[in-house]
């Protein structure tokens, strides 16, 4: 009789996302500064070595690392601001098309005030 012992199982690679090395922002569900931008890629493996990812490019979550609350970075447009030391233009999101948007620029002397 031969006795065959397998081990399953599931392990997330993790990584900080390129641009947000270093940001620190506040959780949502504790409170605390302790969130920070990671990558996370989850593997299928046999005998403890990976074999089969879950997902194709992972998922890119804001997590804390005292409640290890987890949330996704589209959800926190606060944190996206942050990226690449809060430079808009070198973010994942392109900058908005008219930046003085709401802002009235006057060319020359600027209008009476009425009243």
């Amino acid at each position: 009789m031969v006795f065959f012992f397998f081990v399953c199982g599931q392990y997330t690679f993790r990584s900080e996302v390129k641009g947000y090395e270093g940001v620190i922002c506040q959780c949502h569900n504790c409170g605390n500064m302790s969130g920070r931008v990671i990558k996370s890629r989850p593997f299928f493996t046999f005998c403890f070595v990976p074999i089969i990812p879950f997902t194709i490019s992972g998922f890119v979550e804001v997590v804390c690392h005292i409640c290890n609350f987890k949330q996704p970075l589209k959800n926190r447009p606060d944190v996206v601001s942050m990226a690449n030391g809060g430079n808009p233009g070198a973010g994942p999101y392109p900058p908005p098309a008219n930046p003085g948007w709401g802002q009235q620029q006057y060319q020359g002397q600027p209008p009476a005030r009425y009243g």
